[in-house]
């Protein structure tokens, strides 16, 4: 009798593998924070081969984007900040995050997420390391800018997210977004030019 023995991957008769990876990303990420969660410990939830994980994400950053439904991710964030000038990266920071948030389908997700973050530790955690580790940090490293500028720079913008859509101040929450630009362009800028 010979045993026939399956190739890991694709379980049969799975039609959503990716939502099941999604929802087993959802569970490590919220049970282990990002720095703490695996894309082998993700693959061994789902119950597929980590090659699988790899095939519908690429990076553990663009799964936890994608887990959280966050409307943007590293790979996407970092090459739009880094293109062009420096000395016109405020600006296009604060183009990007008013562009990011100024749709309800890319705005709430991400407001969600920051509502759990205020109330909850473990979320505020692992929001705190995927932004630090996966996005701040390798922005501060490629243009050598010292982490706690980076961070002020980010801390300035999601008060800005946390005004205009939290909190609904007025005039901020309706202000014409390349009025903020202009406004917040300079200041964002300040912290990058060391």
């Amino acid at each position: 009798m010979s045993t026939v023995k399956r190739r890991p991957g694709r379980r049969p008769g799975s039609a959503d593998t990716r939502g099941e990876i999604l929802a087993a990303a959802r569970k490590v990420f919220s049970e282990k924070g990002f720095d703490k969660a695996t894309v082998r410990g993700i693959a061994r939830e789902a119950k597929v081969d980590p090659a699988l994980v790899h095939h519908y994400f690429a990076t553990k950053e663009g799964m936890f984007a994608a887990a959280m439904q966050l409307p943007v991710s590293p790979e996407t964030v970092i090459p739009l900040l880094l293109e062009g000038p420096r000395e016109e990266i405020g600006e296009r920071l604060v183009r990007m995050i008013l562009r990011v948030t100024a749709s309800p389908e890319t705005r709430e997700p991400l407001v969600a997420l920051i509502r759990s973050a205020m109330t909850n530790e473990q979320a505020a955690a692992m929001m705190r390391e995927f932004i630090t580790n996966a996005l701040l940090y390798q922005v501060a490293g490629r243009l050598e800018v010292p982490h706690l500028r980076i961070e002020a720079a980010f801390a300035q913008m999601f008060g800005v997210i946390l005004g205009r859509y939290v909190l609904k101040l007025e005039p901020l929450a309706s202000a014409d977004p390349e009025e903020l630009v202009e406004l917040l362009g300079p200041t964002i800028q300040r912290y990058f030019a060391g």
